[in-house]
């Protein structure tokens, strides 16, 4: 059971009469429950089922049923209900933010940013699964003589594991291209925050989606997840490097397809001729979004040594000068940090880089005062190799800034990195920082601008490279991965092999000429 954390701050509690219908969505027997509590208040939210093995197979067995029934939809009827919710969510946002603030304790503006995402997935794989899922015609061996088809065909059901940093749109939004490509989805969202996501359940079947094709099952990781993935066609997960390789080895054992976004370590450059102080202005949300619970945001930031002090003196200003809060409004820059073990853990990093040298230039301290787990926007310089933040991931609102003499330089401390999700490069020359871009070891690169521009973005592919993960969410391939392709090729006339009559070796003298012919005519 969940130890409450103590109350420092007044709560705002979410009404009984909305937690109770959601936290009732879920395939949970109600055997066993867990307390959930508000980490910006300590104020509890309410006891939150867990489901057990009998629920799962339960679950899964419902879905599979509904998914037969809905692969038989058109797709353009399932794409009107994701323009439903589309604006379901943008019409009552004012609740969903509640939720999602209430659970993760982050500010206003930041909990926003998951509106914007479902809202912009929502619309955009409503306009563009039609096209991407029709039937395909390639061009067959011969020339009229073969007919192909291309089908792409639904994986089944598809398993959306969900972290507790971004629960709305890491639930929902990977959640959407899977439906509208034609399966059902069982859901495992983090226990501290499943009510976002069953809400975009319930938003869902309000748009008309058939009950049973997206459900939520829920429980701690270590003790369902494994049995979810058993029963999984397909894995969609994101968290951290660790346990997706426990993942990676579970779907490869059953030859499964799974996605895979992981951690980072994400390098912000700021090149000589760069706009300083628009860049040390947008730094700010690009280092501590959602107190730097985000895998995109910014946890090391390399300065050329003729813009240094001022981009330093102008970043930590603006550190400086930003507003603390849990209020569920938009009067607060940043909200607070999620559990125990995430201060726990940013209070380490920030407590052993500065015994072993390293300086505090803003925040570097909890404060209890605001709630049990809020800490500080928190600037570090001289730090080095062997200080734990030097090179593990944070995960909360601690960046580290340093000097470099040269772009060369800048890129090669970037690459001094397992991970490779995420970075940013300013510079007022678009083709030089472009340049400098592409060097980066990064599935995304922000020219001017922290991590929005390339994650808002969505018809281009967002994902990882080395230990920051496995396949791509957005663009075309964030729908295709949810999908099987089937040719079927009819031969007419003749059959693709000799002629009556006609020996081996002249039916291979007759390919050759056409098959050299072929290439003069430029046929594929």
């Amino acid at each position: 059971m969940t130890t409450a954390p103590e109350v420092t701050a007044e709560p705002t509690a979410l009404p009984k009469t909305l937690v109770k219908p959601l936290f009732d969505r879920a395939v949970a027997g109600g055997a066993a429950s867990v307390e959930v509590f508000a980490p910006a208040t300590g104020h509890k939210i309410g006891d939150l089922p867990q489901s057990s093995i009998a629920d799962i197979d339960r679950a899964f067995a419902v879905a599979r049923h509904a998914q037969r029934d809905w692969a038989k939809v058109p797709v353009k009827q399932r794409v009107e209900i994701v323009r439903r919710f589309h604006d379901i969510v943008l019409a009552e946002q004012e609740t969903v933010l509640d939720i999602v603030q209430t659970e993760t304790g982050k500010s206003r503006p930041h909990a926003f940013d998951e509106v914007a995402d479902v809202a912009l997935n929502s619309r955009y794989y409503a306009a563009v699964a039609p096209k991407l899922l029709a039937d395909r015609k390639p061009r067959g061996v011969l020339p009229v003589l073969t007919a192909v088809d291309v089908h792409n065909r639904p994986k089944g059901v598809v398993a959306v594991i969900s972290p507790w940093n971004y629960p709305l749109a890491l639930s929902a939004s990977d959640a959407l291209p899977a439906l509208i490509a034609g399966n059902a989805v069982i859901a495992r969202p983090d226990n501290q925050t499943a009510l976002s996501a069953l809400w975009a359940i319930d938003a869902a079947e309000r748009a008309g989606l058939p009950r049973g094709l997206w459900q939520a099952v829920l429980g701690r990781g270590r003790e369902i997840g494994g049995d979810v993935i058993a029963r999984a066609d397909y894995v969609d997960y994101t968290g951290s490097s660790a346990t997706g390789r426990t993942i990676a080895q579970q779907a490869g054992e059953r030859l499964i397809g799974y996605s895979l976004e992981l951690g980072g370590k994400n390098p912000l450059l700021v090149l000589a001729d760069a706009d300083v102080s628009k860049a040390a202005k947008v730094a700010v949300r690009a280092c501590f979004s959602s107190a730097g619970q985000l895998c995109e945001s910014m946890e090391r930031i390399y300065v050329d040594a003729s813009v240094y002090d001022q981009f330093v003196a102008e970043f930590v200003g603006n550190v400086k000068n930003m507003s603390l809060g849990g209020e569920l409004d938009y009067s607060r820059d940043m909200g607070s940090l999620t559990f125990q073990r995430q201060l726990d853990t940013v209070t380490a990093h920030v407590d052993d880089a500065v015994a072993k040298g390293a300086k505090v230039l803003a925040g570097g301290r909890p404060r209890p005062d605001l709630g049990p787990y809020f800490y500080e926007p928190t600037v570090l310089v001289d730090v080095a190799p062997g200080m734990t933040v030097y090179r593990e991931e944070t995960f909360g609102p601690v960046v580290s800034v340093y000097k470099v003499n040269s772009d060369d330089d800048a890129v090669e401390a970037a690459n001094d990195t397992a991970y490779g999700l995420n970075a940013s490069v300013w510079s007022r020359d678009v083709d030089r920082a472009r340049e400098v871009a592409a060097r980066i070891n990064a599935g995304s690169v922000n020219v001017n601008d922290g991590f929005a521009a390339a994650w808002g973005s969505i018809d281009a592919p967002s994902g990882g490279l080395g230990i920051s993960g496995q396949g791509r969410r957005h663009g075309p391939e964030g729908l295709l991965k949810y999908v099987d392709t089937q040719t079927v090729a009819v031969q007419r006339v003749l059959p693709i092999g000799p002629l009556p009559g006609m020996s081996e070796q002249l039916w291979a003298k007759t390919m050759t000429l056409v098959l050299g012919a072929m290439k003069t005519l430029r046929q594929k």
